[in-house]
């Protein structure tokens, strides 16, 4: 087809007085007011259509084409004149975007993530079929929105892990145990070896503490613990495995199940196979060793360690300014244990609600929605997309706020000024704190300090960026969450009152950075071209807090 002329394309958006309007397939095609968004992306199209020289096929969207036989440009420039004058929007106010937060919309969420896990054996883990579907309905749900928004997926590599077997017997009794992810698999025959009481306490985290005792050869069973470093249960393995003991069993400290665990990374030349046991199991066990019973214990396991590939998913307005980008996120996975609807369903639904509250809305400021994958192994999908920003996408970032687990426990607010827990973010943190501290305690509600512990997706941004980082986070101890990385994390574990009261009041202080964010949040330029290359290094020497009853701890996973 020819070029189409400027002046034919004006004259037809001008004359609509004598364009017929008479609902033809071509205009309905246009119109579509059964599909969520169509006519927001039509009036989008038709806008640049009719203002500018194109090829008739060049731009057209294909279900115009379908629909518009015959000479396609002219009856697509006589439909895009019958399309009504889009509204300007107006700017996001609190109020405004907090009445469009609603509990069904976050249920239903919720509701949708539960049943993605349900049809995928009962979890939405990296690497399985839940994780690709739970993908695939936020990609579904952000492209609804294309007039107003932008959405894309980022690739990344990540190591998956899978144990194919595992099994622990004691005196011929079996055990329920949990193969740590990236543990080296013991020979295909298992080791058969005794049981031997490791170093408790701070002491177990020193491979110099083993000189005490024998442990060549044998099967260590030791409590999980804090060290200093290396986490609560690569900081055991260690030790014991320098010392020569041939596997590790650790028991959880806490009365949960043991259902996830991981050594942070592969280390075949300073790990041993382990194991993760449940506390009451571990407790008897050390109560017949501090008897003098002599055991005989089996372990065997078979882990695949390979590298695969998944996604992050963003979206982010059209508008705004984007040298002054807010930043909201929220991880899509869950544990292979689960279906994840509190850890994180719960973060994954709010910021969806809260994305497509905010397409009825204009901004001063850009705003950008992330969805992590691969969270649970060790923040692989946030550490990946900030190691691949250059200095100029760092310097337009200005705040990031991070949502997981945000619909049982308490009121959490990440502690940004240090007063209570004595690590602070970035300046600029505890501004966003207070933003969210007024709106909870105005609502008559008892805001609970949250520590920074470097077990979410927060942590790079606030390490390697050095951005001001903030959010909500209702806690992981039993008393919070009872179902923390089980398979009871279910639809029904979420309080809906919760995750609203959360969702409006990440609506409100998203309302106030999106609109003046720039003016009460001081900017933070990078001083160097990238900071590929800086992120683990700047995790590892990073000083976490450590908090009693809060598992959601490491300074690469969650457990470590």
């Amino acid at each position: 087809m020819k070029l189409l002329q400027r002046s034919f394309l004006v004259v037809a958006w001008a004359t609509i007085a004598d364009a017929n309007c008479g609902a033809d397939n071509c205009l309905r095609a246009l119109r579509a007011t059964q599909t969520p968004g169509r006519l927001e992306a039509a009036q989008s199209f038709c806008a640049t259509f009719t203002t500018a020289p194109v090829t008739a096929t060049a731009s057209i969207p294909t279900y115009a084409i379908a629909n518009c036989a015959g000479n396609i440009a002219s009856r697509v420039s006589s439909a895009c004149s019958c399309l009504p004058t889009p509204t300007a929007l107006p700017y996001v106010s609190s109020e405004a975007l907090q009445k469009e937060i609603t509990s069904d919309g976050l249920l239903s969420n919720l509701d949708e993530l539960y049943k993605i896990a349900l049809a995928n054996g009962g979890q939405r883990a990296f690497g399985f079929p839940g994780f690709a579907a739970s993908r695939d309905f936020i990609k579904a749900k952000l492209e609804k929105f294309s007039s107003t928004s932008i959405s894309w997926l980022q690739d990344f590599p990540a190591l998956f892990t899978h144990v194919e077997s595992i099994s622990l017997k004691i005196t011929g009794v079996d055990y329920y145990v949990f193969g740590l992810t990236y543990s080296p698999s013991t020979p295909p025959e298992g080791i058969t070896a005794p049981l031997v009481l490791g170093i408790p306490g701070a002491a177990g985290c020193n491979a110099s503490s083993y000189a005490t005792i024998d442990v060549k050869d044998k099967i260590v069973i030791v409590e999980r613990g804090t060290c200093p470093t290396g986490g609560t249960l690569a900081g055991r393995v260690r030790p014991a495995a320098a010392a020569g003991a041939a596997a590790v069993i650790i028991w959880n400290n806490v009365p949960t199940h043991a259902t996830a665990g991981t050594l942070s990374a592969p280390d075949p030349e300073n790990f041993v196979p382990a194991g993760w046991i449940d506390q009451v199991d571990g407790l008897a066990l050390k109560a017949r060793l501090d008897a003098g019973e002599a055991i005989e214990a089996y372990f065997q396991q078979t882990q695949i360690i390979e590298t695969r590939i998944t996604q992050n998913v963003f979206a982010e307005t059209k508008g705004g300014d984007p040298n002054n980008v807010i930043m909201l996120g929220a991880h899509l996975d869950s544990v292979p244990a689960g279906p994840g609807i509190n850890d994180d369903g719960s973060g994954t639904s709010l910021i969806l609600e809260v994305f497509e509250a905010l397409q009825k809305f204009n901004v001063k400021n850009k705003v950008r929605f992330a969805w992590w994958g691969a969270e649970e192994i060790g923040k692989i999908g946030s550490t990946y997309y900030t190691a691949n920003l250059n200095a100029s996408a760092v310097d337009q970032l200005l705040a990031y706020l991070n949502f997981d687990m945000v619909s049982r426990g308490y009121f959490g607010v990440f502690d940004g000024d240090g007063s209570t827990h004595g690590l602070a973010g970035a300046p600029g943190s505890e501004v966003i704190e207070k933003l969210f501290v007024d709106d909870l305690t105005s609502k008559g509600l008892n805001v609970t300090p949250a520590v920074f512990t470097g077990g979410s997706d927060y942590a790079t941004f606030m390490t390697v960026l050095k951005k001001p980082v903030g959010g909500l986070h209702t806690g992981t101890g039993v008393e919070q969450d009872n179902c923390y990385h089980q398979a009871c994390d279910t639809y029904n574990n979420a309080n809906s009152t919760i995750i609203t009261v959360n969702a409006k009041t990440a609506a409100h202080v998203l309302s106030i950075l999106a609109t003046e964010g720039e003016k009460i949040i001081p900017k933070t330029l990078t001083s160097s071209s990238s900071v590929t290359g800086a992120v683990a290094r700047a995790i590892d020497d990073f000083e976490w807090t450590v908090f009693d009853g809060e598992r959601h701890i490491g300074s690469c996973a969650h457990e470590e």
